[in-house]
């Protein structure tokens, strides 16, 4: 199912907790972002990146977008990705999860048929950097940015959903560590911890 899907990182944020451009910060050896351009690049047609500088990525080989609707968070970002996409159903990300678990998500991708989106909700909390959309999320997207409306869930209302609980997210992520991104130096510096220690 994946090989049909296009894979979208989203590579927009402003850095400004980790006080540096995080995307290319090294982390265990490599640029971060390279570790979830390996992951998705092994199971997905075609990644797409939504960036506001997108000859930083013409190395990678990648398409590389910026916002159509600027200004407009991770949500504007989503809304950029899927509208560029070429493939009905898509994987989302943030540039900086090296730990995304590629079992979780071929198993959000064979939920998807009947569905807009599939999205882990983790301890109660949805996690919508870590989600499968269909590209019929686009106009409801649109409509919430329009009114500005920014909260990245909130269109979901408007969309056939389906939830992926905690007794699902436990089989392929116990501690649920596909969601963990790094924003901060204190982040970098755990997270490389535990990927030695593990």
């Amino acid at each position: 199912m994946t090989k049909s899907m296009t894979g979208i990182i989203l590579a927009g944020g402003e850095s400004s907790r980790m006080g540096e451009e995080k995307f290319f910060i090294p982390f265990s050896g490599k640029p971060l972002i390279e570790y979830t351009i390996d992951k998705l690049s092994g199971i997905f047609k075609s990644l797409i990146i939504v960036t506001k500088e997108p000859h930083l990525y013409q190395k990678y080989g990648i398409r590389a977008y910026v916002d159509i609707m600027k200004g407009r968070g991770p949500l504007g970002g989503i809304h950029a990705g899927l509208f560029y996409s070429d493939t009905a159903y898509n994987f989302v990300c943030a540039c900086d999860m090296p730990f995304l678990n590629t079992g979780l998500i071929g198993f959000m991708a064979l939920m998807i048929e009947g569905y807009d989106v599939v999205i882990p909700k983790k301890n109660g909390r949805f996690e919508p950097l870590c989600a499968v959309y269909s590209k019929a999320c686009v106009e409801p997207i649109k409509n919430s940015l329009l009114i500005g409306n920014l909260k990245m869930t909130d269109f979901l209302k408007d969309v056939k959903v389906r939830t992926v609980g905690d007794e699902e997210i436990a089989a392929f992520d116990r501690i649920g560590h596909s969601f963990a991104n790094i924003n901060t130096p204190e982040n970098l510096r755990r997270y490389e911890y535990e990927r030695t220690e593990a």
